[in-house]
């Protein structure tokens, strides 16, 4: 690995903690160490911090601040979400509509009810990685429980039409779930205008400190009377409002909200900057190196996402070298980035197996500078080139880049 110059572009599997957020998760660590269920004033000067980060992340969504559920992960926030809704309507119906992109968070727990009887419908999605409209709307019956779609696509960033589906399911009495980990923070979300009922966020996807999450989960309509539409997962204190007991964990939680708070100040500023950088990507790659294309769809897609598939060669030696040229990338999802399985997302779009171990992910940040990406461009097309020769995919052809600057 190249020591004195580390780039890190994968900023989607997760992001260093922000200095700000670093500074207020250890404050917190110092002064705000009671538990939030006490009545002593130590324990109440906890539950004020918990009140004013639920407003924080709540204002992001144009959420109340009661509507805000503390989780230990975005993973858990899905489980939570989609376990909790079917274990409360088993009497209502059987029938849930999700994608075939989701990530495992959500996409595990569905498999795993089919075996006690659940049916699941399994959307399937165009070569962008888009659902249809019309296919939701065939899908349901009056049977369906739960619509569950991610918000944004973690390999690919595609962007969902999610106030679409948010009307149909409002117009259909169905519940309705995004996964929103990694769109939270990065675009604009409205959870009343979108029609949103249940929403997954995590705080280490947006400069905050890992081991924190969240579930949204809409004041009237899915927790109305107490947990109406959702039964809890766990049961022990009344942390949580009985919906997730368990110490809170304050400076997590803190910091989580300082993210947040800065996220909200700083988004459309880095949104417009991250566009920049992205574009600046796909253009340059896409024309200089041949046999080279974009996965996903060209502009809505989250701003800091590119998605590149190359041909002939595979992705995984692709991110083994340039971690020795000093920058880090990926393949698709660090969840599942050690298994040789091809990424189900790519299949689902129309990619060949041999496509889909083709891909690599570059997925921008906070710190990522101009400098960062030139110097990514320049160390790539010979990666590319070395590993074409070697390729046992299509001997006997000569790969050539077009000589052009990158800058």
């Amino acid at each position: 690995m190249n020591d004195s110059k580390y780039i890190y572009l994968d900023n989607a599997a997760t992001t260093p903690m922000d200095p700000r957020v670093i500074e207020e998760v250890n404050k917190h660590f110092k002064e705000t160490y009671g538990n939030t269920s006490s009545l002593h004033s130590v324990g109440q000067k906890a539950g004020q911090v918990l009140l004013k980060s639920r407003e924080i992340i709540a204002s992001l969504i144009n959420a109340h601040r009661d509507d805000i559920f503390f989780t230990s992960s975005g993973t858990e926030a899905d489980n939570m979400a989609i376990f909790g809704v079917v274990s409360r309507n088993k009497k209502r119906g059987n029938h849930i509509i999700t994608t075939s992109i989701e990530h495992h968070a959500v996409e595990n727990p569905y498999k795993e009810s089919e075996k006690t009887g659940i049916e699941v419908t399994f959307l399937p999605v165009d070569k962008y990685g888009l659902i249809e409209i019309k296919d939701l709307e065939n899908a349901i019956t009056d049977k369906t429980i739960l619509i569950s779609i991610m918000f944004a696509n973690n390999e690919i960033g595609t962007i969902e039409p999610i106030k679409e589906i948010g009307a149909i399911a409002k117009k259909h009495d169905i519940i309705f779930h995004t996964d929103a980990v990694q769109a939270f923070g990065k675009v604009p979300i409205d959870v009343n205008e979108m029609n949103i009922d249940l929403l997954s966020a995590s705080a280490h996807k947006l400069y905050g400190p890992k081991g924190v999450g969240m579930l949204y989960i809409r004041n009237k309509g899915v927790r109305e009377g107490w947990g109406k539409f959702m039964d809890p997962l766990m049961y022990g204190g009344g942390h949580e409002r009985d919906m997730r007991p368990s110490t809170v964990n304050v400076p997590g939680i803190a910091g989580f909200a300082k993210a947040v708070e800065l996220a909200k100040e700083e988004m459309e500023e880095e949104s417009l900057r991250h566009i920049k950088l992205r574009d600046k990507i796909i253009k340059w790659v896409t024309e200089n190196i041949e046999d080279t294309y974009l996965n996903g769809h060209p502009t809505q897609r989250l701003p800091n996402n590119v998605n590149l598939g190359f041909k002939y060669i595979e992705g995984e030696s692709i991110v083994l070298d340039l971690d020795m040229e000093g920058i880090a990338t990926s393949t698709g999802s660090a969840c599942s980035s050690k298994t040789l399985d091809p990424s189900h997302v790519l299949l689902a779009i129309g990619l060949k197996p041999e496509e889909a171990h083709g891909s690599l992910r570059v997925s921008l940040g906070r710190f990522t500078t101009d400098e960062d990406i030139d110097y990514f461009l320049e160390k790539l097309p010979p990666i590319i080139e070395r590993l074409r020769k070697m390729s046992p995919l299509k001997k006997g052809v000569k790969y050539m880049f077009n000589n052009k600057e990158h800058k």
